[in-house]
């Protein structure tokens, strides 16, 4: 049995930050209900990435809303608003991220959806919070990317601002709406009563940053600075911590002893012996090593260098990654259908409980494919 087992989460989220979040509160083991808007359905359906769609909806779609079901419903319409208020009334868990004010509008924000269901746990996720003047802007990734600094984390000095290959703030942001919704669940189990969780985008992707953010108030306002030459990985770390390219790929080197690594590598690298070097002249060492790692093969100095304990590993694309024997050994893949029987291989949840990998069959629903079903669990009961 998953942890989860027995509670109904409502989503009424769109695009990756609150659908990732339903899609791990399914892995866990909850019943996730996406409320769409008729015929089209949630916006994502058709934001795609390099122009891939499964069954209408884009592939990107699939990826965070497999093993959930589909209720189509107009909030506007008011036959619709009370099947709505039905379902919030048998349900344990909502969560929206629509600006502010719009759940105000459809008569649906925390306190009137708590005289419908005083246990509900209500969950919020905005751009910015509910106040001031940035409330009402869109919170998309790459804008709250540049707004937080996370781009001048990435890339080399010389790139200027560089974002991250991935939607970071939205993924993240899941993340931590998640941690706030399992902590709500043991608030109520003591209390009674429903918890509103929010969690903005701008907060998240602060937090993750915490490390760089708090380097940088405590050390006198110093920015963080980037490497300039190929494979710089890190804007607070000293040489040898990057990634370099061999005869036959790349290699990445972690932190170690610098001196000690050299001298495994064939090379003097004594004039840097005070530490503080490693920091001051990280380019220039690395240009250092550089040179010598182009020299022979990835596999050649991961054996060498892994024989001495050093921190090294071979900087795989998807392809490589594909082919390498862990990948079957952990399953880190699943194969899900969808209602017409069309397969889709994606990741699983990372978790496993007791020794059970969390996995799902269910591939991402049709726009209201589990009306029916809904009605007759739901509604018919209440007739």
């Amino acid at each position: 049995m998953k942890p989860l087992e027995g509670l109904i989460v409502l989503e009424f989220c769109q695009f990756l930050a609150g659908p990732s979040a339903g899609l791990k509160l399914a892995d866990l083991g909850a019943r996730v209900i996406k409320i769409e808007r008729p015929l089209k359905g949630e916006a994502c359906r058709q934001l795609s990435i390099k122009d891939l769609f499964v069954d209408d909806s884009s592939l990107l779609f699939h990826t965070i809303n497999r093993n959930k079901e589909s209720f189509a419903a107009d909030l506007k319409n008011p036959d619709d608003l009370i099947l709505i208020k039905k379902l919030i009334a048998k349900a344990d868990i909502m969560t929206h991220n629509f600006r502010p004010g719009v759940m105000e509008k459809i008569g649906l924000d925390f306190d009137q959806t708590l005289a419908i269901n005083s246990k509900i746990i209500y969950g919020t996720i905005t751009g910015y919070g509910n106040k001031g003047p940035w409330a009402r802007k869109p919170g998309q990734d790459l804008l709250l990317q540049s707004l937080s600094g996370l781009s001048w984390l990435s890339g080399r000095k010389s790139q200027g601002p560089v974002p991250f290959g991935l939607a970071v703030a939205d993924l993240m942001c899941g993340n931590h709406f998640v941690q706030g919704i399992l902590a709500a669940l043991l608030k109520r189990a003591k209390s009674g009563k429903g918890v509103l969780v929010e969690v903005s985008l701008l907060e998240s992707v602060l937090d993750v940053q915490f490390e760089a953010i708090t380097s940088f108030l405590n050390d006198g306002g110093q920015l963080p600075e980037r490497g300039d030459v190929k494979g710089s990985a890190h804007a607070f770390l000293s040489a040898p911590y990057g990634i370099y390219q061999t005869l036959d790929g790349y290699l990445s080197l972690a932190m170690g002893d610098l001196l000690f690594i050299g001298k495994t590598l064939g090379l003097d690298l004594s004039q840097y012996a005070d530490k503080h070097q490693w920091f001051v002249s990280r380019d220039e060492i690395r240009k250092i090593l550089g040179n010598k790692i182009i020299t022979q093969t990835a596999d050649f100095w991961i054996e060498l260098l892994q024989k001495e304990g050093i921190w090294c590993g071979k900087v795989l694309n998807y392809e490589e990654l594909d082919n390498q024997p862990f990948v079957s050994e952990l399953n880190l893949k699943q194969t899900v259908k969808n209602s017409d029987g069309k397969s889709l291989v994606t990741t699983r949840s990372p978790i496993q409980l007791d020794g059970a990998i969390l996995v799902s069959k269910k591939a991402a629903p049709k726009v209201g494919e589990d009306n029916e079903k809904i009605h007759n669990q739901f509604f018919k009961r209440l007739e």
